[in-house]
């Protein structure tokens, strides 16, 4: 019996109205997963093997589609393989120059290196400095992750069970790659340094001069923040900087250089070849591992006796009022007031003074400006 003869030879299906159901429902699934995405999320710090926002549906989406991903991946990694073996062997000649070049610098710098670790370690002995301890690191191979035009992120095959925790640094044989922001049981997935929700503190090495790396989905991220005069020119070596604690200190980033806009970017180091196998560093800052109630904690412990005496001694010495200065100029009136009044009287024996004139002495004449007046004649 045809399908025109059944039961459902007159069953007429709405088309408009099939297709806003379809429609309905799909934007209320794409806006689900949205809602779900929570691709910033944190590391609980009470349970370390949790990770939030990274729910168990998502956390099972991964863990399947690894091995499958890998599977598709094989016959591209194994093209790649290929075409350098050829490239390899056409050029043996000239990569065999260029690498004798590059050893005979390379152990110039090697003994540089030596002496200047040798040396770094008698000042840190001598300063007693703290140093960092080596990180140990999970080894991974890493499949790409198409989750949108905009995403760049990889998926690794070590999560939970290998000891990655959300946060990890990820680096290859070049230079940083990015860092976990999933796990897993037996995966994780890495957002990478060109993600446009990518954020790293980065340092110039030959300024010291501090910046966030951004990624905006493409090959080279932008250099922002940056201070001080003259902070970064063309060719200069960036390093992670390791504040904020996501990140070791002094880890090979890239190298700095301008676009036609006038925008400084970092022509990263990890594009130097694809990023086939990676290393996951169990690192931990020290401000993940202090507890915050300890550092919050604003009760000061005893004083001892000693220490006590001190503190009373150097509060009574700065509470005490100033001494008073004796006035010096009362003190020299009253010694003059205390002479007595003639200092001419006569001492008994004394002489007494003779005020008689002496006959030899010349009269002295009086002078006087007023001319004798003529004498009047008496009139008869």
């Amino acid at each position: 019996m045809s399908f025109r003869d059944g039961p459902f030879q007159d069953l007429r299906v709405p088309l408009a109205w099939t297709a806003a159901a379809a429609t309905i429902v799909a934007v209320i699934a794409a806006l689900s997963m949205l809602l779900a995405d929570k691709r910033d999320a944190r590391p609980d710090h009470k349970d370390p093997d949790k990770t939030a926002g990274f729910n168990g549906a998502r956390s099972q989406f991964d863990e399947v589609i690894s091995p499958i991903s890998g599977l598709f991946a094989a016959p591209l990694r194994w093209t790649g393989g290929l075409a350098d073996d050829a490239r390899g062997y056409f050029n043996a000649v000239d990569e065999n120059k260029k690498l004798h070049k590059e050893v005979a610098d390379l152990q110039r710098w090697k003994d540089a290196a030596i002496a200047l670790k040798n040396a770094n370690q008698r000042y840190e002995a001598l300063l007693k400095l703290r140093v960092e301890p080596d990180v140990p690191t999970v080894a991974a191979r890493v499949v790409q992750d198409s989750r949108g035009p905009f995403s760049n992120a990889r998926i690794a095959d070590a999560g939970a069970a290998q000891g990655v925790k959300v946060g990890n640094p990820v680096i290859s044989e070049h230079g940083v790659v990015g860092r976990v922001v999933g796990v897993a049981k037996t995966a994780s997935r890495i957002l990478l340094l060109t993600d446009v929700e990518s954020r790293t503190p980065v340092m110039v090495d030959r300024t010291n001069a501090r910046a966030i790396l951004t990624g905006d989905g493409g090959a080279e991220p932008s250099l922002n923040n940056l201070r001080g005069r003259e902070p970064v020119r063309e060719g200069d070596i960036i390093l992670s900087s390791g504040d904020g604690g996501l990140y070791p200190r002094g880890l090979p980033v890239g190298v700095a250089t301008k676009d036609l806009r006038g925008v400084w970017r970092v022509r990263l180091y990890s594009d130097r070849a694809p990023i086939d196998y990676v290393r996951i560093l169990e690192f931990e800052d020290f401000s993940q591992l202090a507890e915050a109630a300890a550092l919050d904690n604003k009760t000061l412990p005893p004083l001892g006796a000693v220490d006590s005496a001190q503190v009373k001694a150097a509060l009574e010495a700065k509470l005490a009022p100033p001494p008073t200065p004796k006035p010096a100029a009362a003190t020299t009136d009253a010694a003059a007031d205390a002479k007595p009044a003639s200092d001419t009287s006569a001492k008994p024996g004394a002489k007494p003074a003779d005020k008689t004139p002496d006959p030899k002495a010349k009269p002295t004449a009086a002078k006087t400006d007023a001319k004798p007046k003529p004498a009047q004649k008496a009139h008869p």
